[in-house]
């Protein structure tokens, strides 16, 4: 394969993960997040074109997945875009993807750490979510391998839970299920920017193969690896997300779900199983954990990444020296993300969140551009779509999302420019 013939450079990081830990990581990453705290809000977006901004978000993501395992192969290393904007387009590009990496999946952090305290404790959300938070960074502060171990057993939970909703939604519900719920009705005057705004939301979902890249340099063989856990752990999701979503629709009809702040909640009460709505709620609860776990992980990479680059203090780039971790950035992430929870809401977060993920994976896509021909896995228009598709998805997403986002991109660009002169000006040792 191309790339793979190369041997990886030497890991500053302990190489402990295989196809299946690193595609567990991307399910732990994914799973969930849209499923219970997406849907209602695509739905307000969307209505009956629910289905539809699900298949454009889905494409979008797969795009990106396609550039992100291909640059991978090439760059095994931690840091995911910002490392492949730095090599293959400039120091701008790569440290915009980095900031605009660990300031959105701050805002997942906190948007995932608030939805387990919603779940678990509606009434102590906030001290709830501030817990998990101090819990995952415990986890991943012994090492990335109990990371993956206490991913693996989330992911098969939640997949369960999963289970048991889509059979208690399909046995209930409205009596007589209307297909037509699935699409919007013929002569519908369907909103491209409602679809297009709900393929945003949803997007905050899929972002999670990101994860995998990130931890570059903790993959065995990570040429190969990366390559095939990406479009894996990407395709088990995306088919999990139709399954789920369309099992809601048919059950409750996309008007509940959108007035709904638990929805899958609301789809499986509606039917004669309702008695198991509680483990609905366990079962989001266990999938925003999961999430959560894998989100710090991957934002402390990308901050190590970029510490030992010079574009973060250095500090942040340090390695335990005995779990073999960034515990400096780890802390530091775990203690923002704890900052965002005690002033954020979950709407608002997500919103956020996208905008900026986003214009990271945008960097990636362009990146893949400049890859050769012999480098390539996939055909080059995959790289463009997603390219576009990242663009025009963000504009669409509400303003004060993407006014949000836009204020922090300036804000890291200004930092950089007053960063890169005072080095400019700085005399030579």
């Amino acid at each position: 394969m191309p790339g793979s013939e190369q041997d990886p450079p030497p890991s500053r990081l302990d190489r402990r993960l295989g196809l299946t830990d690193a595609v567990v990581i991307g399910l732990g990453s994914m799973i969930g997040a849209g499923v219970f705290a997406v849907i209602g809000p695509a739905a307000r977006a969307a209505g009956s074109g629910l289905l539809l901004g699900l298949a454009v978000a889905g494409l979008i993501a797969w795009c990106n997945a396609t550039s992100s395992a291909e640059l991978a192969a090439v760059h095994p290393e931690s840091g995911g875009a910002y490392v492949y904007g730095r090599e293959r387009l400039g120091p701008f590009w790569g440290y915009l993807a980095g900031w605009s990496f660990v300031a959105g999946k701050l805002a997942s952090c906190a948007a995932m750490a608030l939805t387990v305290g919603a779940y678990a404790a509606p009434g102590l959300a906030r001290p709830v979510a501030l817990a998990a938070v101090a819990a995952v960074v415990a986890a991943g502060y012994r090492g990335v391998a109990k990371t993956a171990a206490a991913t693996r057993v989330l992911v098969a939970l939640v997949l369960a839970t999963l289970a048991t909703s889509v059979v208690a939604m399909l046995a209930g519900g409205r009596p007589g299920p209307a297909v037509a719920d699935l699409l919007p009705p013929a002569g519908a005057q369907a909103s491209l920017h409602g679809l297009l705004q709900a393929a945003g939301l949803e997007f905050f979902a899929f972002a999670g193969y990101a994860r995998i890249a990130t931890l570059g340099e903790e993959v065995i063989d990570p040429a190969r690896t990366i390559p095939r856990a990406i479009p894996l752990a990407l395709g088990i999701t995306l088919v999990v997300y139709a399954t789920v979503s369309t099992a809601a629709l048919l059950a409750v009809g996309p008007a509940a779900l959108a007035a709904s702040p638990a929805p899958l909640a609301t789809a499986v009460e509606a039917g004669p199983l309702a008695w198991l709505a509680p483990v609905v709620r366990a079962g989001a609860a266990l999938a925003s954990l999961g999430v959560l776990l894998s989100l710090v992980a991957g934002v402390s990479r990308t901050a190590f990444a970029m510490a030992a680059a010079g574009d973060l203090p250095a500090r942040l780039a340090a390695v335990h020296p005995r779990f073999r971790v960034p515990h400096r950035a780890e802390l530091a992430a775990g203690a923002l993300a704890g900052t965002t929870v005690a002033v954020a809401d979950v709407r608002g977060a997500v919103g956020f969140s996208s905008v900026l993920v986003l214009v990271y994976y945008a960097v990636a896509n362009a990146s893949a551009l400049t890859l050769p021909p012999a480098a390539r896995r996939w055909p080059r228009w995959l790289a463009v779509t997603g390219l576009a598709g990242c663009l025009v998805v963000a504009a669409s997403l509400p303003a004060g999302s993407l006014g949000a986002g836009a204020a922090v991109l300036a804000a890291g660009a200004a930092i950089w420019l007053v960063r890169t002169g005072l080095a400019r000006g700085r005399p030579p040792r």
